[in-house]
């Protein structure tokens, strides 16, 4: 069954924020993850207002749970640390 990394960013510090865009996609490409929405076009209409909105697909949880452990991800995190506020959920897909 498919997970999802439903993440809510909203960037403070541009350069800094960089490095973690410089390390994710390492983490990301070794998992299986596949982007579904990146940034973009978005409208808030309940709830906290973020200015990015991330979709990523994996092949199941422990996939999605995997990769955020990681520490390549784990690393890209922390280089990300200070630059942006972020809410990230992993969550079960439904049943195919």
């Amino acid at each position: 069954m498919p997970a999802y990394w439903i993440a809510h960013v909203t960037i403070t510090d541009p350069t800094r924020y960089a490095g973690y865009q410089a390390l994710a996609p390492k983490a990301f490409t070794a998992y299986g993850a596949t982007f579904l929405a990146r940034g973009g076009k978005s409208e808030v209409v309940e709830g906290t207002a973020f200015e990015r909105h991330v979709i990523i697909s994996f092949p199941d949880m422990a996939a999605a749970r995997a990769c955020y452990d990681s520490p390549e991800y784990q690393a890209a995190r922390a280089a990300r640390d200070g630059a942006c506020e972020a809410q990230i959920t992993l969550v079960d897909g439904l049943p195919t």
